[in-house]
């Protein structure tokens, strides 16, 4: 029972980094229409930056400021540069943002070295509880708990507020909203800074969580993360958030009893769901 119990904290942690991950993936491409390969290595960039600012003032909040800043950057560059002169071409998309990805994950390299790098969590959260013969280690619950609160304030913006009624409603019916007079480039913009912030907070909380930090880190999450925005359904932030506590779960648990499967399942389960229900666990119709 206590490793099933740790199993599941470890999954739950898991998920909760994949999904600051692909839930802005999820709205990026279904308000944007944009398949964005490059998400990845904003997540790596997160990471590296994060734990560089971390590292260098000692202070675990400021390192958090400096990825997202960091990742807001990017994806103002990325967005303006690179994506914006092919939208609406899915072949230019994938083709460019995957050389873009190669392309950070070398910046890395050549900024940080090519060796990993090891980032510790803050000192307050470094420690365990023990309750019941269960070890708790601090700084796992602290990634859900982020996670969860991440979740509850998009879900608040998209939900209860004017803005995430424009947003719902340019992932619905792109058309719709620009002949009501709103301006959906800066949406856009909104959504993908949005996105890249989340990414690069997600590379940054992983950091101390994984303990160690190398450029690849990008290519690896980024797989989890399309799997997690195909299973959850593209556009669906509860989708997402769900489909990326399954694949975290069976990650975690398929690592401890079958390592050799532990990707393996994830694919197995977006077949499985794509087979039942293509548009996803929460994908609308025509999604």
């Amino acid at each position: 029972m206590d490793v099933l119990l740790n199993l599941t904290i470890n999954g739950l942690a898991t998920g909760c980094l994949i999904f600051l991950l692909a839930a802005g993936l999820s709205l990026i491409f279904g308000l944007m229409d944009v398949l964005n390969f490059a998400h990845g290595a904003i997540f790596a960039w997160g990471a590296y930056a994060g734990g560089w600012f971390y590292m260098e003032t000692g202070s675990f909040v400021l390192g958090i400021a400096g990825a997202v800043v960091v990742g807001v950057l990017l994806g103002l560059a990325l967005e303006r540069w690179i994506i914006k002169p092919v939208y609406g071409n899915h072949v230019s998309q994938i083709l460019i943002t995957l050389g873009v990805l190669l392309v950070l994950n070398e910046c890395i390299k050549v900024l940080f070295g090519p060796n990993q790098i090891s980032v510790e969590p803050p000192a307050l959260l470094r420690d365990s509880w023990m309750v019941g013969g269960v070890i708790l280690i601090k700084y796992r619950l602290f990634v859900i708990a982020a996670g969860v609160l991440v979740f509850m304030g998009l879900h608040y913006v998209l939900k209860h507020t004017r803005l995430g009624l424009i947003v719902r409603a340019g992932v619905m019916n792109r058309e719709m909203v620009e002949a009501l007079g709103i301006n959906i480039k800066r949406v856009f913009l909104f959504v993908f800074l949005l996105g890249s912030g989340m990414a690069a907070l997600g590379g940054m909380l992983f950091a101390p969580y994984s303990g160690v930090i190398h450029a690849e880190i990008g290519m690896d999450y980024g797989i989890l993360a399309f799997i997690v925005v195909v299973i959850g359904g593209m556009g669906s932030l509860g989708g997402s958030a769900l489909a990326a506590v399954l694949v975290g779960l069976l990650g975690a648990f398929m690592a401890y009893y079958v390592p050799s499967a532990a990707l393996a399942v994830n694919m197995l389960l977006m077949l499985v769901i794509l087979m039942f229900r293509p548009t996803g666990l929460a994908g609308g119709k025509g999604a």
